[in-house]
C-alpha cells in the first residue's frame, strides 16, 4: 500500500473512465444495482442469479452478430406481422416467434435474423418504441450469445423490468446505469494508519469554527443583546411604576376607604400635568 496520502486516495477512486451505461459483460450484482456499485445482492433474485450456472442454447441457429431481439409484442401478432414491419430496414434470414410447448400461444418476443450487418444497425436504431397490434415494442441486439455471462430473466438476471415487480435491472438499452458519484473511499482503518490527509482531517473543525462565528456574527446584526437589555429595562420601569399604586392602595386600605383604581391614579396624574400646563 502507498504511504503517500494523496496517491492512497487516487487508488481508492473508481476508474470514471472506464463507466459506460450500457454493460459490456453481464454481473448480475451489477446489473441489480442502478450505478451498478453494489456489493451485496439487495434481493433474492439477484442472489439466484448469482449462483445460476446458464449456458446458451446450443440448438438455436443463425449467426448472433446479425440477429435482432423484439419484446413486448401482442399476443395477437404473428410472425408475417413482424415481417411487413422489420422487413422495411433490409433483407430478413428467419423469424423465430417464441411460443409455449403446450398451449402455443406467443410468449412476447421474438429473434429477427438480417442478412446484412447495416440491415440490423438500422433496425436497432429506427425500430424501437414502434407500435405494433397497439403494443409499444423494444428492440435490442441478442444478447445471449453476444453478451459475457448472461443469466436470462428467469434465473434472476436479464435486463429492465418493471417498478412493480421490484425487481429492476440496469445495464441494458432500457435502463442503463446511472453515473456515479466519484466520492473518494477510505478503509475502516485508514484515519488509524495515519492514510487521510491532514487537510481532510481538520476540514469538519474547520467547518464548525466558521459556523460558531456566522452564528455570532448573526446574533449581534440582529441585536439579541440589545433586545435582552431592553426587555429587562421594561421589566424594572414596571416594577418602579407599581410601586407608588401599591403604596397608595395600602394607604386607602388603613383609611378604611375603598381602594382607588389604577386608571383613577393615571387620570390624576393627568390632570395634575395639565394644571401644570
Amino acid at each position: 500500500m502507498c504511504c503517500c496520502p494523496g496517491r492512497f486516495v487516487e487508488t481508492l477512486l473508481p476508474k470514471m473512465n472506464d463507466w459506460t451505461p450500457i454493460a459490456k459483460e453481464y454481473d448480475p450484482l451489477k446489473a441489480g444495482s442502478i450505478d451498478g456499485t453494489d456489493e451485496e445482492p439487495h434481493d433474492r433474485a439477484v442472489l439466484r442469479a448469482m449462483l445460476a450456472r446458464y449456458a446458451p442454447n446450443k440448438g438455436v441457429v443463425g449467426d448472433p452478430q446479425l440477429t435482432l431481439f423484439v419484446a413486448r409484442l401482442g399476443q395477437e401478432t404473428t410472425e408475417e406481422k413482424l415481417k411487413d414491419f422489420f422487413s422495411r430496414y433490409g433483407d430478413i434470414q428467419r423469424i423465430r416467434l417464441v411460443r409455449d410447448i403446450i398451449t402455443g400461444f406467443s410468449k412476447g418476443y421474438a429473434f429477427i435474423e438480417y442478412k446484412q450487418e447495416s440491415a440490423i444497425k438500422k433496425a436497432y436504431r429506427d425500430g424501437n418504441k414502434l407500435v405494433i397490434d397497439q403494443h409499444e415494442i423494444f428492440v435490442d441486439y441478442e444478447l445471449e450469445r453476444m453478451l459475457k455471462g448472461w443469466i436470462p430473466r428467469r434465473l434472476g438476471g436479464g435486463f429492465g423490468g418493471k417498478k412493480e415487480s421490484g425487481q429492476l435491472r440496469f445495464g441494458g438499452r432500457d435502463r442503463p446505469f446511472r453515473k456515479p458519484i466519484n466520492l473518494p473511499v477510505y478503509p475502516i482503518n485508514a484515519r488509524a494508519e495515519g492514510h487521510i490527509d491532514k487537510r481532510q482531517r481538520s476540514r469538519s473543525r474547520e467547518r464548525h469554527q466558521e459556523w460558531r462565528e456566522k452564528k455570532t456574527d448573526f446574533f449581534q446584526d440582529r441585536g439579541i443583546e440589545g433586545r435582552r437589555h431592553d426587555r429587562s429595562h421594561n421589566r424594572h420601569k414596571e416594577q418602579t411604576e407599581e410601586r407608588p399604586y401599591k403604596a397608595e392602595r395600602n394607604r386607602d386600605q388603613e383609611r378604611g376607604e375603598k381602594p382607588r383604581r389604577r386608571k383613577d391614579n393615571k387620570r390624576d396624574r393627568s390632570r395634575e400635568r395639565d394644571f401644570k400646563k
